[in-house]
């Protein structure tokens, strides 16, 4: 008599001891996945950059570029660390990785300033191979420049004879208050974790589950039946969703990032995520021959997944067929669900969209997964009948 009156429940332990006896998949499951958001957070521990090294090119010498360059240094973000004579010496600077940023007066700009019809121009250059060095010195100067704007339309309002209070209330803004909302700090760690911690969750679920087909194909051991596809979901399920729990709902509390969702929500959204992963990743795991494979899948995908979900680069800016494969993706959606959670306090009842996806996709990869289970099973029965 069997040991386990259902072969369902006798399925689901043998994938629970598969995978606390594999090494590998215990260290990608909970080493990795509670190991790289500490790894992600420490990267991006300081979110704001400053003294970023600028270096000048002040082809105009005069009073007006003197105090554009004195009040821009006075910024925290950056520094003007080199004056150079020409573009050629500043552009060597920033080959060399010695400063990060050239700004260019021409020599007619003081002349442009001084004609009430001129129009000068000053030129930014900046280091591209990072976005945190591009956003300092970008958004500083841009200040700087609005506040030049004003006073410059202050005079030239002056010199046509108005009075300085009326110039005044030409140029003044309507008042305002600036508040950065969902991330108070205006860092670039408080706006990437989270998409991060769904990432993490994502990849190394998937990772785990190729590396089980794997080593059950190499060994021989790899079951392809209904009652499999259940036990082995529900063991991945069990097994990740405390984790996932605390990758979603602690993290974020000990990063200090935004998490002002409600932790209810956030265990709701967990369920048709990680159901949707498990059964997208068992579907692949179908065609992955040894455990190496799915190494090679986790490095090639991870960047593509969170580029095409829209979250670190604009979604309008994807073509539309990217974005159709993305649609296919849980890490999509879940990624959408969970900052619109977390970090805006949305309800689940405001994230229904994304909700919805997720079990629908739940439904087709696991209508999928028992399709090539069933396929898979078929063909390894022929193939031991021709064998025999």
């Amino acid at each position: 008599m069997s040991e386990y009156k259902y072969p369902i429940v006798k399925s689901f332990v043998t994938e629970l001891q598969r995978i606390f006896r594999d090494p590998g998949v215990v260290v990608i499951f909970i080493v990795a996945t509670l190991a790289y958001p500490l790894i992600y957070k420490a990267l991006y521990w300081n979110e704001q950059i400053n003294d970023v090294p600028v270096a000048v090119v002040d082809l105009s010498n005069s009073p007006q570029s003197r105090e554009f360059l004195h009040r821009w240094n006075a910024s925290p973000d950056i520094k003007l660390t080199h004056t150079c004579s020409s573009m050629a010496e500043a552009e060597q600077l920033l080959r060399d990785q010695k400063v990060h940023g050239i700004i260019y007066f021409p020599r007619d700009f003081a002349k442009q300033l001084a004609d009430p019809l001129g129009q000068a121009h000053i030129s930014l250059f900046c280091d591209m191979s990072s976005f945190l060095y591009m956003k300092a010195i970008y958004l500083s100067c841009n200040q700087v420049m609005l506040e030049s704007m004003r006073n410059i339309q202050i005079d030239r309002y002056e010199q046509m004879g108005m009075d300085k209070e009326f110039a005044w209330s030409l140029v003044q803004d309507a008042p305002y208050h600036e508040t950065a909302l969902f991330t108070p700090t205006g860092g670039y760690g408080s706006f990437l974790i989270p998409a991060v911690l769904v990432l993490i969750l994502h990849q190394t679920l998937f990772f785990g589950i190729c590396m089980l087909g794997g080593t059950a194909r190499e060994e021989n051991e790899e079951s392809y039946t209904f009652t499999s596809l259940i036990g082995r979901a529900g063991a991945c399920f069990l097994t990740y969703f405390g984790l996932a729990a605390i990758l979603l709902g602690f993290f974020p509390r000990l990063f200090g990032i935004p998490h002002i969702g409600a932790i209810g929500d956030i265990l709701l959204l967990i369920v048709p995520y990680l159901l949707a992963i498990i059964f997208f990743s068992l579907c692949v795991s179908v065609f992955i021959r040894n455990r190496e494979s799915g190494l090679v899948l986790l490095i090639s995908t991870s960047l593509i997944f969170l580029f095409m979900a829209g979250i670190s680069w604009p979604k309008e800016m994807i073509p539309q067929a990217w974005r159709w494969v993305a649609a296919c993706i849980p890490y999509t959606w879940g990624a959408h669900a969970f900052i619109h959670v977390n970090s805006m306090g949305a309800t689940l009842s405001q994230v229904t969209r994304e909700f919805i996806a997720l079990w629908v996709l739940t439904g087709a990869y696991g209508v999928m997964a028992c399709v090539l289970f069933y396929i898979r099973k078929e063909r390894e029965a022929l193939r031991q009948k021709k064998e025999c």
